[in-house]
């Protein structure tokens, strides 16, 4: 899966990818800029790559056939350009050439539903819930950290990354963060809506954990986040109004 390209001289690109077998990976492909190969080189799109290099630990050179060609659907919207900048943005967090399978699979189906709102801002936020877990800052949300109960799971406290109950969270309930339902698995009742609310407390879950991350090893947050949120924010007033009256 093509994630990003870059210039190298005056006919040749680096394309970054992202890989079943070896993760995130980086490699040179020769006339990358040529007209042949533009078309397939553009993110989104999935392609067959045979990389060969002198030794493992150089960049290497692709050698590159089409697989499958989504990158023009993608790119005629903001969501789907923000979402590509972003999860790209994501994988950069990870070291190279290190399988992440889940992840890989989450990708193609993140990439597959973004036309539909409801549908990729819920498959975004698990996309970076799973992101957390390959991090080592996964979330434990199977039951409560105080008293063990799996039973109106409404919180998640900040120190401990796991859920709180109503009832046990209540007296501290502004120092926790919101849990929406759609992320327990068989809370949300088959056929309800998932709400605007409901992905801002999402995004605003992960966000926290995200951004402590890249807080202890002095990243920066490269803005993508905030102008993916605000594409689909836009999508969703205009596919769900009812929503936001």
């Amino acid at each position: 899966m093509v994630l990003t390209t870059r210039k190298h001289g005056e006919n040749d690109i680096i394309l970054e990818v992202m890989t079943l077998d070896r993760g995130r990976h980086l490699g040179l492909v020769r006339g990358g800029r040529s007209r042949r190969h533009r078309p397939m080189l553009q993110p989104g799109n999935e392609l067959d790559l045979t990389w060969k290099a002198r030794l493992s630990d150089h960049l290497g050179q692709f050698q590159i056939e089409p697989h499958a060609l989504r990158a023009g659907d993608l790119m005629t919207n903001s969501v789907g350009l923000t979402a590509l900048q972003h999860l790209a943005f994501l994988l950069r967090l990870l070291p190279e050439r290190h399988p992440y399978p889940k992840l890989y699979s989450a990708l193609a189906v993140v990439l597959d539903h973004l036309e539909s709102s409801d549908a990729a801002a819920a498959l975004l936020i698990r996309f970076e819930l799973e992101l957390l877990r390959d991090l080592g800052v996964g979330l434990d949300l199977t039951s409560c950290a105080a008293n063990g109960t799996q039973e109106d799971l409404v919180y998640v406290s900040p120190k401990s990354a796991r859920a709180v109950s109503r009832q046990a969270g209540l007296p501290y309930h502004d120092k926790l963060l919101p849990l929406p339902s759609f992320l327990l698995d068989g809370q949300r009742q088959k056929g309800s809506e998932l709400t605007w609310h409901d992905v801002t407390e999402g995004f605003e879950l992960t966000g926290f954990f995200l951004n402590r991350h890249l807080m202890e090893r002095n990243g920066e947050d490269s803005g993508t986040r905030d102008m993916l949120v605000g594409a689909l924010e836009k999508r969703f007033r205009a596919d769900f109004p009812w929503n936001f009256q």
